[in-house]
């Protein structure tokens, strides 16, 4: 039996899911890029191939067995994506939420059935249909659940809106006594820089009261603003467009002092060890070729 427990982002890891890169197919042709920084990669013919990203996943596996994690892979499905293990669903407190993700998409879940398999059924859900919530957008921060939304009247013209309101108000009477609160993220189906997939794409907590956060993520000023006064300003790391691009703010925590980054994440690795910070590093930047980085493709079930 899995005893589920996620409160926060940071506290000790002891059982994840982690996404797989085997059998990930061909590269998508224009029409099937479900982002724009996967359409970027698939018109310039930079698209991640599947080897170097097998060898991405396995370098973060290396370090999670380095600290002791059981990690769960789901099973493989021939020609098909799976790395992104957090858009499929996501656990608060001791409940694993599934999400309603992108109709073709639903056999990810099925791939990790026999981890769902053992837990407590009861603290099994599935929201109705007409509630949109994936995982990247909701970070958890002990008493606190951020979620990330957008509110355009377009939102359905959106293919890169992953969660509406109707996934906000779920999760708020889901935890009627936890702070929820939604952020408006700038959305663009066409430009990678202006576009905030999911809100851990522009803010992500770090350590006990630590933030790394992009202003420009959030179509509110306020919405920005309520963070830099919940967390000090001298407590954020703020990241360039450039930095956001890149998915600086999707590191993955392993427990409030150990952090892991891209390799390539200079700045933000300086900012880590200054504040005491252990940082473990990996290759990672053929897989946000796809938008999606370490947090993406991870799925925590434990934390101490």
């Amino acid at each position: 039996m899995l005893h589920l427990n996620v409160k926060n982002e940071t506290s000790r890891l002891k059982a994840v899911v982690l996404g797989t890169a085997q059998s990930n197919g061909p590269t998508p042709t224009v029409d099937e890029a479900y982002d724009p920084k996967s359409l970027e990669h698939i018109k310039a013919g930079t698209y991640p191939v599947e080897a170097d990203m097998v060898t991405e996943m396995e370098a973060l596996n290396a370090v999670f067995q380095k600290y002791g994690v059981e990690v769960y892979r789901p099973q493989v499905i021939n020609d098909y994506n799976q790395i992104f293990s957090r858009d499929i669903g996501f656990v608060i407190d001791d409940i694993f939420i599934k999400a309603n993700i992108l109709p073709d998409r639903e056999r990810e879940l099925d791939a990790i059935q026999y981890v769902i398999d053992k837990m407590d059924p009861a603290k099994v859900v599935r929201p109705p249909e007409e509630v949109h919530i994936e995982g990247g957008d909701v970070i958890l921060w002990n008493d606190h659940i951020f979620i990330g939304t957008y509110k355009g009247s377009d939102y359905k013209d959106f293919i890169t809106a992953r969660t509406n309101m109707h996934g906000v108000n779920y999760i708020k009477q889901l935890f009627p006594n936890k702070i929820v609160k939604e952020f408006d993220l700038v959305k663009s189906r066409i430009e990678a820089r202006d576009n905030a997939l999911h809100l851990d794409c522009c803010f992500q907590p770090v350590g006990r009261d630590k933030g790394v956060i992009y202003k420009s993520g959030f179509r509110e000023e306020a919405d920005y603003l309520y963070l830099v006064n919940l967390f000090g300003k001298e407590n954020l790391f703020h990241i360039d467009r450039e930095e956001m691009y890149h998915m600086t703010s999707n590191f993955f925590s392993i427990d409030d002092n150990v952090v892991v980054i891209e390799r390539n994440f200079t700045r933000l690795k300086n900012w880590l060890l200054e504040r005491g910070f252990t940082v473990e590093e990996v290759p990672y930047a053929e897989i946000a070729k796809q938008e999606g980085l370490l947090r993406c493709s991870t799925l925590p079930l434990i934390r101490e």
